[in-house]
């Protein structure tokens, strides 16, 4: 169990606003991610992944001193997304891995990278990933529909996109997105579970609600709505995806505590998994972590 207070609520992080002021140029993420069986299961049906994109200018040939040209439009993107599959061994296993592998694929199609950052073409962006949720949902029911080893297969799917200085979350089932700013813990998704519909916001009644999933991939009737949010990053955020196989081990205090503290992204994930195994392993967990620098930004 958790050794502190875990609220299932979403905190007060300070949502995007339009007209938002130019973000410093020299971003700086350092990322990585860790994923454990546990120490009960039999097998890990949890995946991560995670990208980096940008818009390039190479040159190639130029008569032009070494740097006299910029060489990128703009600072990167980069893309995390953990997965909790449900629905028995393999069945579990193949959502999660196939809801990844989907919901890269359908990003092929449409790059959001050439957009920019704009408000309003970051609009079109939530829009997007809204549409990618429905066809990652669709594809999932299709496959469970002809396979009687797959049916009633599903996943959690929590996704954290940063432009620049703009994070975009997309998010449905029990898997979190948390982020650390300035010693405090905001946690930037709701829980898609029973207990949510049954007046139960800390999460403490019957396991048969905790565990009953409202809102995941897989699901007919929502698997395809998932929660959209927009924030401003700002220096030395922390980013943190995390299955519930952390956050039913891991209190958010020790969560805080760990991320603070971690010299590294590597650090952090390393310290946060090994802690759920400590407290019993129950379920395979995984955790994703990303720093975020801008050298050149202002002190807060």
């Amino acid at each position: 169990m958790s050794d502190d207070s875990d609220p299932d609520t979403v905190d007060d992080m300070p949502a995007l606003s339009a007209g938002a002021g130019a973000a410093p140029i020299s971003l700086h993420v350092d990322f990585d991610g860790r994923t454990s069986r546990g120490l009960v299961r039999p097998t890990n049906e949890d995946h991560f992944h995670i990208v980096h994109f940008g818009r390039y200018l190479r040159t190639q040939l130029s008569s032009l001193p070494a740097g006299a040209v910029d060489e990128e439009f703009e600072p990167p993107g980069y893309g995390f997304v953990v997965a909790d599959g449900v629905g028995g061994h393999a069945a579990g296993e193949t959502a999660s891995r196939l809801a990844i592998r989907l919901l890269v694929e359908f990003a092929l199609q449409t790059p959001d990278w050439i957009l920019g950052v704009q408000d309003d073409h970051l609009d079109e962006v939530m829009d997007r990933f809204a549409r990618r949720f429905q066809s990652v949902n669709f594809a999932i029911l299709t496959l469970a529909e002809t396979d009687p080893k797959l049916k009633g297969m599903g996943t959690t799917l929590s996704l954290a996109v940063s432009l620049r200085d703009r994070l975009i979350v997309a998010h449905l089932g029990d898997s979190r997105v948390y982020l650390l700013r300035r010693e405090k813990l905001h946690r930037l998704t709701h829980d898609h579970t029973m207990s949510q519909q049954v007046d139960d916001p800390s999460g403490s009644g019957p396991v048969r609600f905790r565990r009953v999933l409202t809102r995941a991939i897989g699901l007919p009737q929502t698997g395809g709505e998932p929660d959209l949010f927009q924030y401003q990053l700002e220096d030395r955020d922390r980013l943190l995806l995390c299955t519930d196989g952390l956050t039913d081990m891991v209190g958010e205090d020790t969560i805080a505590s760990e991320l603070g503290r971690a010299a590294s992204a590597a650090d952090a994930c390393r310290k946060l998994v090994d802690l759920a195994l400590e407290r019993g392993g129950r379920d395979n967990v995984t955790v994703v972590v990303a720093n975020y620098r801008w050298p050149d930004a202002p002190a807060k």
